[in-house]
């Protein structure tokens, strides 16, 4: 049976991969929204845009914001999507601090508005992006989805964390399926220019300095978007099943997964491997000099010297484990930059 599935953030890094993922290996109709604001450079959210309707493909595009609830009920009822995947929102630990109002707006209001939607349009499952910041400063590692994740250390980790909350109310009292994914530093081609890997190229591209946090003692689970997307797409097809506990009601239809490379990465070696991929694929010279564009500073508010995902959880239920090594996707970033920048 043909499906209606709705991506939101759908010119976003992870919602555009997932968009053609979709188009290229189902039939399904694919309804995408996206507010396209100015978070970062809009060009490359119509680049991504453009990627996708080359596909020519079953693809409906709407640009608009979550947090507009008559537009979201009208999609719903137009639609009735089978399917919801939720990766609206607004984006990044240190934009928080200074602006926090989007994050209220898109991650708190404009998931409400999905959460209603879903219950007043029932679906077979609703997908939601969560985050590995939910964790904050857990001592413990690797990040387990079995830890206690109540001390986050910014305001975007504090929304992540509530949307899991409001989707396991919501999942409880309507019987919705639900899943969130928390996500572990995606990485790849066409990313977030807010990413390390993405401003520390333009930087050392223009001869600038590039800050190291916590003095090069910061480790990442570096994730590659195509294993991000492998992940959803697996998730998506296998609704968590509604039970009937012993008191008649229901079992909320629940679940939670890391999905990270579980290999986290240090700092300076990550910025080794970038530098040397960027030689490789002639975005800088053969004689650049890293050393005198590297700057070893303390820890920024918000951040976490480490990120590390425990996905046994996800290779138990699904039989996957993201692979790809930071090198080859380090590859995969330098080659498109050299065609996309140069």
């Amino acid at each position: 049976m043909k499906k209606n599935i709705l991506v939101t953030g759908a010119a976003g890094f992870i919602g555009a991969n997932l968009v053609k993922e979709l188009l290229n290996s189902t039939d399904d109709k694919i309804i995408g929204i996206d507010n396209l604001n100015d978070y970062y450079d809009v060009s490359l959210k119509e680049f991504r845009l453009k990627e996708i309707e080359s596909l020519n493909k079953d693809f409906t595009f709407i640009k608009g914001s979550i947090a507009d609830k008559e537009l979201i009920n009208s999609l719903f009822e137009k639609y009735h999507f089978n399917i919801v995947v939720n990766l609206a929102a607004q984006a990044g630990v240190r934009y928080s601090i200074t602006n926090p109002d989007v994050y209220i707006e898109s991650n708190m209001i404009g998931f409400y508005n999905i959460l209603e939607a879903c219950r007043h349009y029932p679906v077979e499952h609703l997908v939601y992006a969560s985050s590995s910041s939910v964790y904050g400063s857990n001592k413990k590692v690797p990040y387990s989805t079995d830890d206690k994740v109540d001390n986050p250390v910014s305001l975007y980790a504090a929304t992540k964390k509530s949307n899991e909350l409001f989707a396991h109310a919501y999942s409880k009292l309507y019987n919705i399926p639900s899943t969130g994914l928390r996500f572990f530093t995606v990485y790849g081609p066409a990313g977030r220019p807010d990413m390390a890997y993405f401003s520390f190229t333009n930087k050392l591209i223009k001869g600038e300095t590039i800050k190291i946090f916590n003095y090069g003692n910061c480790k990442r689970d570096f994730t590659y978007v195509d294993d991000i997307v492998k992940g959803i797409r697996l998730v998506m097809n296998k609704a968590p099943e509604k039970k009937t506990g012993e008191d008649g009601l229901p079992i909320p239809p629940y679940a939670v997964y890391n999905i990270g490379n579980n290999n986290p990465e240090n700092l300076l070696d990550f910025v080794q491997i970038l530098s040397e991929e960027l030689v490789n694929a002639g975005v800088l010279p053969e004689d650049y000099d890293f050393e005198a564009h590297k700057e070893l500073v303390p820890m920024q508010p918000g951040d976490v010297p480490i990120t590390y995902a425990d996905t046994s959880a996800l290779e138990r239920d699904f039989g996957f484990k993201p692979s790809t090594s930071l090198r080859d996707g380090l590859r995969a970033f330098a080659k498109w930059y050299k065609a996309y920048y140069m």
